[in-house]
């Protein structure tokens, strides 16, 4: 007996076709993804360094604060892991006083604490990603070691003075070992560069703190949180119709680095859109020319066009990308310049998030989806967004609410950023710079150059930047909020 044929199936239109793309594991990642991970350490490193500080305080400090604000007066308060974490000190002539200071103690034992506590948490961490343990900690060395050589460069008088941070040095040297003897291949385990950075931009949520709104209140929000957002836009739709730029991710990335805050914002960002890892690093090096560049050049500006301190600060908080470089450059303008610009910067930092899920939303929603022909889900999104961003957040949230709900918080909270978190934080990013250097080749990033779409690209958008903002802040600062501002500075 033969089989009767079966009926044809029907047909069905291609845009009808959904594909599913596998479920993974939010419980899973939890325990295995470097996202989470970041979390984890980032996390961990701030409930101890606010434990510490909170159980140092003496029984009565709640009767010393309400004593101290009764006579218009503040309390004081210092971690007690001061002694215990720091950093290469400022040298003039002898790079060896940046380890051992005159008149001071060694700088050895609190570096040496910094280093076991960073390679017992990020050995902890890669293992749990599948990483041997072993491998990584004696990369690590290196690495710690080279981030160590960037410090001290730092600390050089004459360069100090010129406000030359951490990040550009330990680029620098990064970049010379990658491209003349080449990264051996022992160092290559330890390059977590995206772990390094998301752990401590984790940690860097403790200092975005929220009350910040409040200070300089919707001068600061026009300026950081209307502007960027317009820039960011402008220029990826200028990258993509009028540059015809050929990769979506470097144009994404570019455009978020320079509008939003540098180099947090394109770590976000590029996970979001899954950018490359030559295409990230070679954003991360133009943003960190441009920011030296701008950093020495809008003082300088602003001083000729005879602005005021409160205008100038407003703008180089909204134009200049790192926070260091923000505030090294208000400083030059005064003490008023430099607490507007640091202001601006950190609501700007707030849009760090809000960035990313827009980017997961939008590349998953409209390029990949138009790409491939699958049409995405919430799932995805999810999957998609760095959720590193959600512990940053969460820092930011709890320790803002420390600050106005704990008694002296508003002391105790920065008093721990300062001393302690912060340490840790600085630490994060040398690494992650170091390993960004060791794993850029220069020949890797030459086909980004040809035709010189990416730096008209970013040559635009600041430039575009650069007039929104300073449009921006006049009308708050100086038109429509000057009084409000005024009556600010002088309390």
């Amino acid at each position: 007996m033969q089989d009767t044929p079966s009926a044809p199936e029907p047909e069905q239109n291609q845009d009808d076709i959904v594909v599913a793309a596998p479920r993974r594991s939010t419980w899973s990642e939890m325990r295995t993804a470097e996202d989470w991970w970041a979390i984890w350490i980032g996390g961990t490193l701030l409930v101890v360094c606010f434990l510490a500080m909170y159980f140092s305080l003496p029984a009565d400090f709640a009767e010393q604060v309400k004593a101290a604000e009764a006579a218009g007066e503040k309390v004081s308060a210092h971690s007690p892991l001061k002694p215990w974490l720091a950093k290469p000190g400022s040298w003039t002539d002898n790079p060896v006083d940046s380890l051992f200071p005159p008149e001071k103690s060694s700088l050895l034992l609190p570096i040496g604490v910094v280093f076991l506590v960073s390679l017992i948490v990020f050995s902890i961490g890669v293992t749990a990603m599948g990483q041997k343990a072993p491998p990584f900690a004696i990369g690590f060395v290196a690495v710690f070691l080279l981030a160590t050589l960037a410090y001290i460069l730092t600390g050089q008088a004459v360069i100090k003075s010129y406000n030359l941070e951490y990040a550009l040095w330990a680029l620098m040297i990064g970049l010379v070992i990658s491209n003349t003897i080449g990264t051996p291949n022992w160092i290559k385990p330890a390059l977590r560069t995206e772990l390094y950075i998301k752990s401590g931009l984790v940690i860097m949520g403790a200092s975005v703190l929220l009350n910040r709104l409040l200070i300089l209140g919707l001068p600061g929000i026009y300026v950081a949180w209307v502007v960027t957002p317009v820039v960011l836009i402008s220029t990826y739709f200028f990258g993509q119709k009028f540059l015809k730029m050929e990769s979506r991710s470097l144009n994404m990335v570019i455009s978020a680095d320079m509008s939003v805050c540098g180099v947090s914002a394109a770590i976000a960002t590029a996970a979001s859109c899954k950018a490359k890892k030559e295409e990230l690093s070679f954003a991360i090096g133009l943003s960190l020319t441009f920011t030296v560049f701008m950093m020495i050049a809008l003082p300088a500006v602003i001083k000729a066009l005879g602005m005021s301190p409160i205008l100038g600060g407003a703008w180089m908080g909204g134009t200049i990308d790192a926070t260091g470089a923000v505030a090294a450059a208000g400083n030059l303008l005064g003490p008023e310049a430099e607490q507007v610009a640091v202001t601006i910067k950190m609501i700007q930092n707030i849009l760090i998030g809000v960035t990313a899920f827009g980017v997961a939303v939008y590349w998953v929603s409209c390029v990949e989806g138009k790409e491939s022909g699958i049409k995405p889900d919430a799932w995805e999104i999810w999957y998609r967004f760095p959720k590193f961003v959600l512990g940053f957040i969460a820092a930011s949230a709890i320790f803002s609410l420390l600050y106005v709900s704990l008694p002296g918080g508003d002391v105790v909270v920065p008093a721990m950023v300062k001393e302690s978190s912060k340490v840790f934080r600085g630490w994060f990013f040398c690494l992650a710079f170091i390993s960004i250097g060791l794993e850029t080749n220069f020949r890797e990033l030459a086909k980004f150059l040809k035709g010189g779409k990416p730096l008209i690209l970013y040559v635009c958008g600041q430039s575009l930047n650069l007039i929104l903002t300073l449009l921006m802040a006049w009308l708050m600062f100086e038109v429509f909020y000057k009084d409000v501002v005024t009556e600010v500075f002088k309390k």
